[in-house]
């Protein structure tokens, strides 16, 4: 397993989805280069699920702190454009992710989740007599989440487990860190929020971040 950090996103066209049921490519890469924003991906296992409707309303809830950050959000699981509009037109109250305007992937080949290494396989056998590989798991995305800057290049990547969701503000205290470092030149220590003091990057400005803090 290999990282996507300090490397370019994987430039690909995938399917997607928009709340007025459109489906459409959209390439990840080419969405922060082509547009100079940074963007905020994030893969959930499966639509009509627990855990998966909390965070998609968390990112919407989260939506305008995003767009002041200049980043774009998407979301992502491997069911089809179908299902995702179908999700898209249940109300809250019945599980459904009614009033999310952000665009979702539907990466229902696997094409992007296989080059990110993201999806749930836990084995994987050759089967002789079909000539098929069959594989143990659901085969659909952990909760993976790339936040790639503005020339496509990914600053951040973390995966949970299924059961385990998100902390939206953490994004986007990782946003303002990265972009104080862009526009700075500092580094940001431990547990930085905007507006607290950040370090030069040597050994003095860490002597005196440490005697001051």
């Amino acid at each position: 397993m290999s990282t996507a950090v300090g490397k370019k996103f994987p430039d690909l066209n995938v399917d997607a989805m928009n709340e007025m049921g459109d489906t459409f490519k959209l390439n990840v890469l080419e969405e922060a280069v082509n547009h100079k924003k940074k963007v905020l991906l994030f893969w959930y296992p499966k639509d009509f699920t627990f855990v998966c409707p909390t965070e998609l309303h968390a990112f919407q809830a989260a939506i305008a702190e995003f767009e002041k950050r200049n980043t774009i959000v998407i979301g992502a699981s491997c069911d089809t454009p179908e299902v995702h509009f179908a999700w898209l037109n249940t109300s809250k109250d019945n599980g459904g992710i009614e009033g999310v305007t952000y665009p979702i992937l539907a990466d229902s080949n696997r094409n992007l989740s296989s080059i990110l290494g993201i999806l749930d396989i836990t084995n994987e056998t050759y089967d002789e007599a079909t000539g098929t590989v069959q594989v143990e798991g659901d085969n659909v995305t952990y909760r993976a989440t790339y936040l790639i800057d503005e020339d496509g290049v990914v600053f951040h990547e973390s995966i949970n487990h299924m059961p385990l969701g998100r902390n939206v503000n953490e994004y986007l205290r990782l946003i303002d860190a990265y972009t104080h470092v862009q526009e700075k030149g500092e580094v940001c220590p431990a547990n930085w929020e905007e507006g607290k003091d950040a370090m030069k990057a040597n050994r003095t400005g860490t002597a005196e971040y440490l005697a001051s803090h």
